[in-house]
């Protein structure tokens, strides 16, 4: 038996996640059975166990899509040299009933990357969205060294990760955010410009900054709402890498003007990479990781049986830094 997290319906996180023990899985063929140490919740994690991404997909879910831990034993087809690997898990709840919200998971051995020695397993639960999403933004169309790059909402947890890969890679990052403890937050990861779009026009502020040349690229959490205000800033060339459009889900493009500097509109939800962008994905984190010259911020660490506070805090946006579960 293992104790887990798990719902049976959805809607508000105290009512219907359940703390308890159930039976423990076992690794299948090609698999790979991890002890789980941290456990990430992610935005995503909290508006499928509210409902907000459609009906239950199984009759029992364990959430949660990120995590880290040590491979305890292996499935059929699985080198047994693994047991005893320490490990960050990607998409372990994506399209699958049990993620890592519990003592041990089952998942493809694919998805159990090596975790870095230098890099803790809290860090480790931060590595599967927000980090792997940062690093698709910044570096999915290869290396960034002397460009500029634009990071909007620069204190969120995809943002603080996406600021210090931009400089890793040798960028000059511009960030925006919303008041001054944000600001202080965003500056932590290495930003060479923070603007607070409350009380700045961010396309003036950019074009200041960059004497008119505007910027190469731009990490866009909110490609709707911002649009009218990165639009001017773009270079011939650049590229908006957008992963969310919450505030105007429908945008309508000035097709024209983007299309006169040759702009390119890429649109990416990290839990459907190719196979080749997973690979550079992970691969060229880990090589980050080891380099030292990344940091995580960890918001809160909150035990197993708190799941349903941990989730409330993530729903409101109270916390600067990623939300992780102790198991």
């Amino acid at each position: 038996m293992m104790k887990a997290v798990w719902y049976e319906a959805t809607g508000p996180a105290q009512d219907v996640l359940q703390f308890g023990e159930m039976a423990s899985p076992d690794a299948g063929p090609g698999e790979v059975l991890v002890r789980i140490k941290s456990s990430g919740v992610n935005p995503s994690d909290v508006k499928s166990r509210a409902g907000l991404r459609g009906p239950i997909p199984f009759s029992r879910v364990i959430p949660h899509s990120d995590g880290a831990g040590i491979i305890e034993a292996v499935g059929e087809g699985v080198d047994a040299s693994r047991i005893g690997q320490r490990v960050w898990i990607w998409n372990a709840a994506w399209r699958r009933a049990f993620g890592t919200c519990a003592e041990l998971l089952a998942t493809p051995s694919a998805q159990a990357i090596p975790l870095p020695d230098n890099t803790e397993f809290d860090a480790g639960a931060c590595l599967g969205i927000p980090a792997s999403t940062a690093y698709h933004g910044v570096f999915s169309d290869g290396a960034v060294e002397g460009q500029t790059i634009l990071v909007t909402g620069g204190a969120g947890a995809v943002g603080h990760y996406a600021i210090q890969l931009a400089k890793y890679g040798g960028a000059k990052v511009i960030t925006t955010v919303s008041g001054e403890a944000k600001a202080a937050h965003a500056r932590s990861a290495g930003a060479d410009h923070v603007i607070n779009y409350k009380t700045e026009s961010v396309h003036e502020k950019i074009s200041d900054l960059t004497q008119g040349a505007g910027v190469d690229r731009v990490v866009e959490v909110e490609f709707g709402g911002n649009l009218s205000e990165v639009a001017p800033v773009l270079k011939a060339g650049a590229v908006i890498a957008t992963y969310g459009s919450m505030a105007d889900p429908k945008p309508a493009l000035p097709f024209y003007d983007l299309m006169f500097k040759n702009v390119t509109l890429k649109m990416y939800l990290v839990y459907l990479l190719s196979e080749a962008d997973r690979k550079q994905t992970v691969e060229g984190l880990n090589i980050a990781l080891s380099s030292g010259k990344i940091s995580h911020a960890i918001a809160k660490r909150i035990p197993l049986e708190d799941t349903a506070k941990a989730h409330e805090i993530v729903e409101a946006a109270s916390e600067m830094g990623n939300i992780i579960i102790d198991i």
